[in-house]
């Protein structure tokens, strides 16, 4: 079981320009998108959140049920489902405004515990930021690891919602010891600063960084950097290809029993640049269609 922890929302999508175009809503949340392209990819997957009751909220659940993701773990309550208004640039990429006061996602407690056979769990985005729902996915992520589950951590930084930046690089210091995998885009690496072998110093085994059309590059315990290239897409958005890159790694790792740290020390070159070529290709995917639309494995091909 792979574990996905943090928030689920709605973006309301601008079907064209200017500040009154028509907003196309669709299901969203970084930690979403994640979990519903891992249950689209084949893994075993659960989702850990907590949803409104309001229509937004059943959309969201029904969305996880359709792509196989387990949704036991779900709290639920009264309060309205968190919208993220999205602004869409000439080259496909996003950026967003939020509504966040008062609503379900953000009031998130630490469960009793994970879903039985849980053997990675991942994290990242608004989740990581809005309290008090914060506090409570940070000490679940401390607990993952104190008891040797495998932890991804995807920043996602979203500006608008980080009142104080040094406090914010302050807390993701802190979260470093008890992270396995992070991976972030440059952009976010460049906002967050520091380097990946500072990053590597503080705990995690391994960091991958993404670079848009670009690629991606991942940095080892063991001093090594393996680059791949971007996969050639005519792109109509980026909406969640950040989150997909996010899967397709869990996938492939799950896939190839190397979800420990011992395990990401012995994938080598090979094993590396055939991971992230697969993740390369499902990114593709995604941002060959617009929302965030995660690919299912027939479209991916082989690990």
């Amino acid at each position: 079981m792979i574990v996905v922890a943090g928030e689920a929302l709605i973006d309301l999508v601008p079907q064209g320009t200017g500040a009154l175009a028509g907003l196309q809503p669709a299901r969203g949340g970084g930690p979403y998108n994640t979990a519903v392209a891992l249950g689209r990819l084949g893994s075993r997957t659960a989702f850990c959140s907590r949803t409104s009751y309001d229509a937004f909220g059943e959309a969201l659940l029904e969305g996880l049920r359709e792509a196989g993701v387990d949704v036991s773990a779900v709290q639920r309550g009264p309060e309205p489902t968190t919208l993220a208004v999205a602004t869409i640039d000439g080259n496909g990429s996003a950026a967003y405004s939020f509504y966040v006061e008062g609503t379900a996602d953000r009031l998130f407690t630490v469960p009793a515990g994970l879903p039985a056979g849980t053997r990675a769990v991942s994290f990242g985005t608004c989740s990581l930021v809005l309290e008090p729902g914060a506090s409570a996915y940070e000490e679940l992520m401390r607990t993952a690891a104190a008891q040797g589950v495998f932890t991804l951590l995807d920043p996602n930084i979203r500006t608008g919602l980080i009142p104080d930046a040094d406090a914010y690089r302050a807390r993701f210091k802190s979260w470093l010891p008890s992270v396995s995998l992070l991976k972030l885009s440059e952009e976010d690496a460049r906002w967050l600063g520091g380097t990946p072998r500072e990053w590597l110093s503080a705990g995690p085994s391994a960091v991958v960084i993404t670079h848009g059309g670009d690629g991606l590059t991942a940095f080892t315990q063991d001093g090594a950097v393996y680059p791949v290239p971007g996969e050639k897409v005519d792109v109509v958005d980026t909406i969640g290809a950040g989150d997909t890159v996010n899967a397709a790694l869990l996938h492939g790792l799950s896939a190839r029993d190397a979800l420990s740290s011992a395990a990401l020390a012995r994938l080598g070159r090979e094993g590396w640049e055939r991971l992230l070529r697969f993740a390369a290709r499902a990114a593709a995917v995604t941002c060959s269609r617009a929302g965030a639309e995660p690919p299912y494995a027939a479209e991916v091909g082989e690990l």
